[in-house]
C-alpha cells in the first residue's frame, strides 16, 4: 500500500490514525484527541484511552497526524462515505 500523504489522505485507511478534532459546531470536542479505531459511512469512533466517542464526519474538521509525523487537517464533509467506496473514488486538488 502507497505511503499516506496529504494528497492522498482522503483515499487512505484512517484506522489507526492519531486525531484531533480541530473545528466542531458542538464547542464540547473541540481539542479532543485520541485515535480513530473504527469507521462507518457519517461518522468515526475515536478512542482517547478511557472513553470511545462517536463522531459525526459532517460536523467536525479534524487534524490528522501522519506516520510520517506530519498534520493534515480534513473537512468531514471530504470523508462522508463508507470507507471502502471512498478509497476507490478519485480525489480533485483541494
Amino acid at each position: 500500500m502507497a505511503q499516506i500523504t496529504p494528497e492522498n489522505i482522503i483515499r487512505h485507511e484512517l484506522i489507526g490514525l492519531d486525531v484531533k478534532i480541530a473545528n466542531c459546531c458542538n464547542k464540547q470536542i473541540i481539542g479532543m484527541k485520541g485515535k480513530v479505531v473504527f469507521e462507518t459511512k457519517k461518522a468515526l469512533f475515536i478512542e482517547d484511552g478511557k472513553d470511545r466517542k462517536v463522531i459525526p464526519k459532517n460536523i467536525a474538521k479534524f487534524q490528522f497526524k501522519l506516520p510520517s509525523g506530519m498534520i493534515v487537517n480534513v473537512d468531514g464533509i471530504k470523508l462522508i462515505g463508507k470507507p471502502e467506496n471512498r478509497l476507490k473514488t478519485k480525489v480533485r486538488k483541494w
